[in-house]
């Protein structure tokens, strides 16, 4: 801060070189005027050198604020629940990130370099410029004092449409990323117009936001050139007036005259930074105000760590509603250590919701879910989910290695313990044709592997893991039958030793349970095994005969 200061001062009290030339040339002082000359390119080296210091001191602290506001986000994001982010487009959080951290970027440099070094010139310009007159003096400050109080109320004005504007480019960008990650949906509806339409909605009214943002700046740089006009002209008359009579010299009216240049190029860049700064300050308060909102599961203000020593699952009076409709009213659940649960019932049932309660995602409203005697709202959620593994019915698999998505179950696992789970799973065959192994990109989502593939590479990720309680979410529901003989294999591999949970649409991939819940409309209607269940009227009944009682031949 102390070089941009000082080099602000010296770039604009150079301008008194041109007074002494002046006055050197009229009194036949040629030495004086030479060195004074002379010296000008030296003091503009000088002014570069501060710049570039002050420059690379900025930078440093840009750098730092880029790294820290970027951690600080993603960290904040990562407490949010599943809910928070079931109700945004991913691709419009990313921008929100990205605008945040620009707009911190943005204050900085403004702050450090146009308005520290608009503030030195005026202040500098005003000594020199009273130093000569006290009425062009006057009429100077009149112009600043002028010039700030109409551009500080235009800049409140302006930052409701900066954020506006904000909201309209993340829109766009949510839009564009559900697009691109849905391309094929769009092809093979043939919906490339429909989808155009849907873009166009969201580029038109970003348009519109965009051109009226242009054109309060351009008004506010018309009132500044206006005022600027008149302010000049006091200025400009009273000097000419001093000259007249002799009270200023030629030295003083080119001194004059060039502080006024410059400070014409001042505040016209002054009026464009407003307009970067209210579009900073927009985007980085749209942006906060959708990601640094409060967090909707916190842990309890002393949370301990789970410690599962047998892996007994209790639901007790479970009460939950979502988005206030209610989805169980009493549940109560006892699964024993090692015991293998499987779920069924109709859609919406309540399967899901049960798997999302134990690894809560979602807070109940009344009653306690534990584990080993332990009530899962009174230990860290890490904890928590550090001892669930979890098959869900779509692989969340990352654009990495494949190393790095089985390892992601256990980081510091050795590749000798990741190729071991990959067996089990059935995975190192089809891992091993692959060009790169281990090492193969898996592109985004997975999409370079079929969904037998990226299934057996979460089920080595939960082998890996070998977390104490297992969740399988509908882990076989969209894999044809040669693909699933294959991953129950591997299943049967991972649930030994285990308490399982089993989300199942296809009742074939339950035969081998110790015991079958059906669930319909939040409550359990049926508990038994499936041969208990198979012969017993009721709901499962039916569901097994109309899945016409198939099982996967072994």
């Amino acid at each position: 801060m102390f070089l941009v200061i000082t080099a602000s001062a010296i770039s604009q009290g150079s301008s008194y070189i041109f007074k002494i030339v002046v006055d050197a040339i009229q009194a036949n002082e040629t030495a004086t005027a030479f060195w004074a000359g002379v010296s000008y390119p030296l003091i503009i080296l000088i002014i570069q050198m501060l710049y570039r210091l002050s420059g690379y001191t900025v930078s440093v602290v840009q750098a730092r604020i880029i790294k820290e506001q970027n951690d600080y986000l993603v960290q904040h994001l990562l407490r949010h629940s599943k809910s928070y982010f079931d109700n945004r487009f991913a691709g419009s959080l990313v921008r929100k990130v990205s605008n945040v951290v620009g707009g911190a970027e943005q204050f900085v440099a403004t702050i450090m370099w146009t308005f520290l070094e608009i503030s030195v010139t005026f202040v500098v310009t005003a000594v020199l410029v009273f130093a000569i007159s006290w009425q062009a003096g006057t009429a100077f400050l009149i112009l600043v004092g002028v010039i700030g109080f109409i551009n500080g109320l235009m800049v409140r004005g302006k930052r409701d449409i900066a954020e506006a504007t904000s909201a309209a480019r993340s829109e766009l960008s949510g839009r564009q990323a559900d697009l691109f990650s849905n391309m094929d949906a769009a092809r093979q509806y043939a919906r490339s117009e429909y989808e155009m339409v849907y873009h166009s909605e969201a580029t038109t009214k970003l348009k519109t936001l965009e051109f009226k943002n242009w054109m309060y700046t351009e008004r506010m740089l018309v009132i500044n050139g206006i005022i600027l006009f008149f302010c000049f002209s006091g200025i400009m008359y009273f000097l000419l007036t001093a000259w007249r009579s002799g009270d200023v010299g030629s030295g003083d009216m080119v001194l004059v005259l060039a502080l006024m240049s410059q400070i014409t190029g001042t505040l016209v860049f002054f009026g464009q930074s407003m307009q970067s700064v209210a579009r900073a300050y927009g985007e980085f308060q749209e942006g906060l105000e959708e990601i640094v909102v409060p967090i909707q599961i916190t842990d309890a203000p002393h949370a301990t760590t789970l410690k599962v020593t047998d892996g007994l699952i209790s639901f007790d009076n479970v009460q939950f509603a979502y988005e206030g409709a209610p989805v169980f009213a009493g549940l109560d659940i006892s699964i024993e250590p090692g015991q293998r649960v499987g779920l069924v019932g109709p859609s919406g049932a309540g399967k899901s919701t049960l798997v999302s309660l134990l690894l809560r995602q979602h807070d109940i409203q009344a009653g306690e879910i534990s584990i080993d005697g332990q009530n899962i709202a009174h230990v860290t959620q890490d904890s928590l989910r550090e001892n669930i593994a979890v098959v869900p019915q779509e692989p969340l698999l990352f654009h990495r290695s494949i190393a790095e998505n089985i390892k992601y179950g256990k980081p510091e696992a050795t590749d000798e313990e990741m190729e071991l789970v990959a067996l089990k799973a059935q995975a190192k065959d089809f891992i091993e044709q692959l060009g790169e192994k281990y090492e193969t990109l898996v592109g985004e989502r997975g999409v370079k592997l079929s969904g037998g593939q990226k299934q057996r590479i979460a089920i080595a990720r939960a082998m890996l893991k070998d977390a104490p309680i297992l969740v399988l979410d509908e882990a076989t529901s969209a894999l044809d039958s040669e693909s699933e003989v294959a991953i129950q294999k591997a299943l049967e591999e991972l649930m030994v030793g285990k308490t399982v949970i089993a989300v199942a649409h296809r009742l074939s991939t339950l035969r081998k349970m110790d015991r079958i819940l059906v669930i319909d409309n939040g409550q359990i209607i049926q508990d038994g095994t499936h041969d208990e269940l198979a012969n017993q009227s009721g709901l499962y009944q039916k569901l097994w005969e109309h899945q016409a009682g198939g099982f996967l031949q072994e």
